[in-house]
């Protein structure tokens, strides 16, 4: 009996039968057709916005060795003051003649001005605009515009008079002119849609009494900004 159950002891038991684990398969998410074909949709789509890049600059590039576009250039040449002064109820009553030089130096491009309004400054306060006529500028050309400005305009200041005071006893007057434009560029029988730049000059005018000048004017050139408009 002993014996039975030592050897039933000194077997070897391990429990009950273990059933085997089940293996689930977890879809993967890029996977399948659906995900190869938006994998191919994008890569297509990658190389045809890189190819259509490359190919704007390497067109830009050839255009622009061809061509070789140039700025054009604004020049005040010349400037006459024969009035610039306040009355006692802050208007300013002015007569300002300017010469301004607008040279074309491309060999390829023309220039068409359809709008010219030229606005005339004194301490950031406009105090006259007048509107010029439109033309039409070929290449390496140079055309001359007179733009007058003749008037009264009420203008108020803290700092007004202090700095008019100033001016006038140095005998030259900082007045600000600017262009805005409406330009239409032509290559050969292309013409390009409307542009707006916006041209400043900055100019320190001397005051002209009787037919005599206190200073002489010198020319200034001008700024260009083919961004800001208005």
């Amino acid at each position: 009996m002993a014996e039975r159950e030592e050897a039933h002891l000194n077997g070897a038991y391990y429990g009950p039968s273990v059933p085997p684990s089940k293996s689930y398969h977890r879809p993967s998410r890029g996977g399948g057709p659906l995900g190869c074909c938006c994998s191919c949709v994008f890569g297509l789509v990658f190389k045809l916005i890189f190819a259509a890049v490359v190919f704007m600059g390497l067109a830009f590039l050839v255009f622009w060795l061809i061509v070789r576009p140039t700025k054009v250039k604004f020049h005040v040449t010349d400037a006459t003051l024969t009035q610039f002064n306040f009355s006692t109820d802050s208007n300013l009553h002015y007569n300002l003649a300017l010469n301004l030089t607008i040279r074309n130096p491309n060999k390829k491009i023309g220039v068409y001005y359809d709008r010219i309004e030229a606005r005339a400054l004194y301490e950031g306060q406009r105090f006259s605009t007048v509107t010029l006529t439109p033309f039409y500028q070929g290449h390496k050309t140079t055309n001359i515009l007179n733009p007058v400005f003749q008037g009264q305009q009420l203008i108020v200041g803290s700092d007004l008079l202090e700095k008019f005071n100033e001016q006038k006893t140095a005998g030259v007057y900082e007045i600000e002119m600017k262009l805005y434009l409406r330009i239409r560029f032509r290559l050969g029988k292309i013409k390009t849609g409307k542009f707006k730049p916006r041209i400043e000059c900055d100019l320190k005018v001397p005051v002209s009494q009787n037919g005599t000048s206190v200073g002489t004017f010198q020319t200034e050139k001008c700024s260009v900004d083919f961004f800001n408009y208005r």
